[in-house]
């Protein structure tokens, strides 16, 4: 609906103008003023409450502001509206003034009909072009934007895109991850439908959403951070430390009103991952392995879904971990030859008896040499007499750092005999792999990779990372693309049945996943010969 904004002295010339725009059987929003100052005031104050005046239609001769001021102090104000001039004075000067301020058209009193609708049919034309072409303009910025932030945050440089520096406006990511295929796979418009409200009742309309595959995405915030960051640069270390710590206070707590929102709309749960503060494009890369390795601990704290760097006192959570839970995670551990689950959940132990006076130095020895059991029952080759040796050596401690370094000494001999055969990893990595190629088509998570070859999620994905470079989820989505690429400049099967083929089952979401990989939509793809060029829109 366009907004018009009628100004004339006299009130039966704004109800004539009026009556004629009613007949042309247009919704408009029609506004009213009865000279040019409260013309130009009732504008400035529509544009501050974020709302625009579309046409504007005066009168020449009126008090306080004529309609020829009225269109100059318009114009100098930055405003884009559509002009006409209805004047019962037909004068040369006046007619020449219109024209040189932009006036679209000069019509005498009495309005003729035929003309009025002749002349708003011209302007609302104009109007309907430039909307169209605003939003396709809008369409072109968005699609370069996710093309550039998707190569950025897999650590390429996106081609064709000489200038990223756009990028340097956001400063804060926030990872979304299912432990399942979420995105894609039903009708899901999760910008529309989750973010763009909960971001407005936040205030905060600067960020940006960009998919990453079916179980990720990705928001990046920009807004008043920076420069609240920037205006804290006089002030001392420890005084920027608590700032730096207190945004990310509230960033984390925002995340947590973000997850309990996308459970109310969709009944599932996801994890939000919350990044530090951080400065320019070349950043974006290094910030999303840092969101990564930080969702990689919801396999070790189940019950939390918001993760970020927040440091603050731990100790109450901890003391109310049961040992007996601690222990039977350990354990599996040990089974799953999780060195870095192990360390994880000993350090959890650990921390909570290092935090704690209440508990007997005899009840905590207890605990530990357990624990060293375990340990000894996993060692090849220990002795049951080299075993009673050791805890007598851990009753004997004076403190608990000698007998949390006595375990840690035996930590490092398990892991030894963990990776003692360097093969073992890689077989097991060229499995998962082995599984991918056959079963690119169905959905593929990370738990049922890990099932496969029986080892815990978090294990997997640690070890598929450093002896591949790069995540479970990040190879999966390249594995299916290059095979999508490979249908469309080889075979004439359909879009659609190209990405079922792939594990794209929802044709829509397919088409942007594959324009955000390669920068152009699978049809242009295919119709380019299998080339992309600079020319990346659809």
């Amino acid at each position: 609906m366009y907004n018009i904004l009628i100004v004339d002295d006299e009130k039966i010339e704004r109800n004539g103008i009026i009556f004629l725009l009613k007949r042309l059987g247009i919704d408009f929003n029609i506004n009213e003023a009865a000279n040019g100052k409260a013309a130009l005031e009732f504008m400035l104050k529509e544009r501050e409450e974020g709302r625009k005046i579309d046409i504007l239609l005066t009168d020449v001769k009126m008090p306080f502001m004529d309609g020829i001021e009225l269109i100059r102090a318009v114009k100098d104000a930055g405003f884009e509206s559509r002009n006409i001039i209805f004047s019962g004075y037909n004068e040369f000067e006046y007619a020449k003034l219109a024209v040189k301020l932009g006036v679209v058209d000069y019509i005498l009193k009495p309005v003729d009909p035929k003309e009025f609708q002749s002349t708003m049919k011209k302007v609302m034309d104009e109007l309907d072009q430039k909307q169209e072409e605003l939003a396709n303009e809008q369409k072109l910025n968005n699609f370069m934007r996710e093309y550039t932030l998707y190569a950025l945050i897999n650590g390429r440089i996106p081609e064709g895109i000489t200038d990223v520096s756009f990028c340097d406006e956001y400063h804060r990511m926030l990872l979304v991850e299912f432990n399942h295929d979420f995105f894609g796979k039903e009708v899901v418009d999760f910008d529309e439908e989750v973010l763009k409200g909960f971001f407005c009742e936040q205030n905060n309309n600067g960020y940006f959403y960009l998919n990453l595959n079916q179980q990720q995405g990705i928001i990046l915030l920009c807004g008043d951070e920076k420069q609240n960051m920037q205006e804290s640069q006089g002030i001392s270390l420890k005084q920027k430390e608590v700032e730096a710590q207190n945004s990310l206070n509230k960033m984390t707590e925002m995340a947590s009103e973000l997850q309990n929102s996308i459970y109310e709309k969709y009944g599932q749960r996801c994890y939000i991952a919350v990044s530090d503060f951080f400065n320019g494009h070349e950043s974006i890369s290094k910030v999303m392995d840092e969101l990564d390795e930080m969702m990689e601990n919801r396999f070790y704290h189940p019950e939390v879904f918001v993760f970020s760097s927040v440091k603050d006192d731990e100790t109450a959570d901890l003391v109310q971990i049961d040992d007996d839970t601690l222990m039977k995670q350990i354990k599996q551990d040990m089974k799953m030859k999780d060195i870095s689950g192990l360390r994880e959940h000993f350090e959890r132990l650990s921390r909570k008896y290092h935090s704690q006076s209440a508990f007997s130095h005899i009840y905590v020895k207890f605990i530990f040499s357990n624990l060293l059991k375990e340990f000894y029952n996993n060692l090849p080759g220990a002795s049951e007499e080299q075993f009673n040796k050791e805890v007598e050596k851990l009753y004997s401690s004076d403190d608990i750092d000698t007998i949390v370094q006595l375990i840690n000494g035996h930590m490092d001999e398990l892991e030894k005999t963990f990776t003692k055969n360097p093969q073992m990893a890689h077989r097991e990595i060229e499995m998962v792999k082995q599984y991918i190629y056959e079963h690119f088509s169905e959905e593929i998570g990370v738990d049922q990779l890990a099932d496969l070859v029986y080892l815990t999620p978090s294990y997997l994905s640690a070890i598929f990372k450093k002896e591949t470079g790069q995540n479970l989820s990040k190879f999966i989505k390249q594995y299916r693309m290059e095979q999508a690429k490979d249908m469309l400049e080889n075979t004439n099967k359909k879009i659609v049945n190209i990405g079922a083929e792939t594990g794209y089952p929802n044709v829509s979401y397919f088409c942007q996943s594959f324009r955000e990989y390669f920068g152009v939509s699978p049809q242009k793809f295919r119709d380019q010969g299998g080339f992309v060029t600079e020319e990346q829109t659809d």
